[in-house]
């Protein structure tokens, strides 16, 4: 068989790679081994999100399946009482912030109305299972795949797209892409199920809407999530350093059951009652880097080069919105552009990388310094963090801004010192430099953190740190 474009993986990043394709004329193959809907985590769609499910024309079958609108996230601090908001909003042809909403999904139904609606508009869908590209001459030249019958068929393309999510399917087979970096990320882990009959804020204002996304913290890298996904259902989950939850010597279902009543005193006021309606699963290994994710007939799309961690709901954005960018690059490719360099999408993967390593400087401030986090968020630069936390860190023109150079002090990352974007070896580009990523600077990070929130404040310029937990 052949296809100009083979996309591995029929979720999110796969089924609008395929629209977004579409719109160029070109009609892909989708493979995907499972049959739709299944179960999925990563049902909160930021701003720039639930932007992308509008522009590929969508909106009005996003209200007809009745998603929960999403107006923003609320935070809540350790007690339980201090909190956070942070509105959902868009920008103006002007430049200027206006409301805008964006949705909570159940992803068995979302990502099922996603792929129906790319073979809908003309992309083949084949279920099957990837087994190993085709290289030839060192290009990437379709892959092997076992067939739902068991037979194993050959898919030649022109074009590969790696839509297969953490599974980073085109990275684990190795000699195609660049290695793929584990940060400390993966000493975590995610426990996480669905309950009836919580309590959701039933307010008029956008901070009290039913539908918001509210989040629980508890210390450094623990952490609760609590997701409306219908009237009667909400997500729910904690992550957390995996060590911890095994010195518990708890199963997933205790475990979980006893820390929705005992990580933050406000989601459990939420939950009177704990009436599981879904399995409880885990997923360790969260954060991971997938290096030279394109190349001669191969691109790496969302997840399937780079997740950082689950906090903000970056990861769906992320995918939607390197699908929309990948369509011309993909295209152009298919045309004949950069056909004779050693990787034609090298300026497709600074693009983005840059991109995500505007998530990772705004994730790792929250993590290392949560009191200047807040202050930013709730006084300093509310506007620039909206930006942010919509997933508008694509925007390249406005940045680096003004709260992410302060993030990049605190961090000691300022982008000419250490975010290093290397041309024309762009290959180079967006070293993995976070405390999660590199061994070598544990000790640095452990004298740094020790020195208190004092001195993040004092290189913040900040006189007095108002409280946020």
């Amino acid at each position: 068989m052949k296809t100009d474009v083979l996309i591995i993986g029929g979720g999110p990043a796969g089924a609008a790679s395929a629209m977004f394709l579409i719109e160029q004329g070109i009609k892909p193959v989708i493979l995907e081994a499972h049959e739709f809907p299944r179960y999925h985590i990563g049902e909160s769609m930021t701003g720039a999100a639930g932007q992308v499910v509008r522009e590929l024309g969508l909106e009005a079958e996003m209200f007809r399946a009745g998603h929960p609108v999403k107006h923003g996230i609320t935070f809540y601090g350790p007690n339980g009482t201090s909190s956070w908001f942070v509105p959902v909003a868009a920008r103006d042809q002007q430049g200027q912030l206006c409301a805008q909403t964006a949705w909570q999904v159940r992803r068995s139904s979302f990502d099922k109305m996603l792929l129906d609606a790319a073979v809908a508009r003309g992309a083949t869908l084949l279920r099957g299972k990837a087994l190993t590209p085709i290289v030839q001459d060192g290009v990437v030249r379709g892959a092997q795949v076992r067939m739902q019958d068991g037979g194993v068929q050959s898919i030649h393309s022109e074009m590969l797209l790696d839509c297969s999510g953490q599974g980073t399917w085109l990275a684990n087979q190795g000699g195609v892409t660049g290695p793929k970096y584990l940060g400390a990320y993966d000493k975590q882990i995610a426990i996480f199920s669905q309950v009836s009959g919580a309590i959701c804020d039933q307010g008029s204002t956008p901070d009290m809407q039913k539908g918001n996304t509210l989040l629980f913290y508890r210390s450094k890298y623990h952490w609760a999530w609590f997701i409306p996904l219908d009237d009667e259902t909400v997500s729910v989950g904690v992550v957390l350093p995996a060590a911890y939850f095994r010195s518990k010597g708890e199963s997933k279902r205790d475990f979980l059951l006893r820390e929705l009543h005992e990580l933050n005193p406000e989601l459990k006021r939420r939950l009177p009652e704990i009436k599981l309606v879904e399995d409880v699963h885990a997923i360790p290994n969260y954060s991971h880097q997938v290096k030279n994710f394109g190349g001669k007939g191969f691109l790496c799309v969302g997840d399937a080069h780079r997740f950082i961690d689950p906090i903000f709901s970056f990861g769906m954005a992320g995918a939607l919105r390197e699908a929309q960018f990948a369509a011309p690059a993909v295209a152009a490719y298919l045309g004949g552009a950069g056909r004779d360099l050693a990787n034609p999408f090298a300026r497709h993967q600074l693009f983005c990388e840059k991109g995500i390593d505007i998530m990772e400087d705004v994730i790792d401030t929250f993590w290392e310094y949560p009191v200047a986090f807040g202050f930013c968020v709730q006084d300093r630069y509310p506007d620039l963090m909206v930006d942010m936390f919509a997933g508008r860190v694509y925007e390249h023109e406005g940045q680096p801004s003004a709260v992410l150079h302060a993030f990049r002090d605190l961090l000691r990352r300022r982008e000419e010192r250490e975010r290093a974007y290397l041309e024309p070896n762009m290959d180079s580009y967006s070293i993995p430099i976070g405390s999660r990523y590199h061994p070598e600077r544990a000790a640095i990070w452990e004298a740094d953190a020790s020195t208190g929130l004092t001195e993040a404040w004092m290189r913040m310029n900040v006189a007095e740190a108002p409280a946020m937990a």
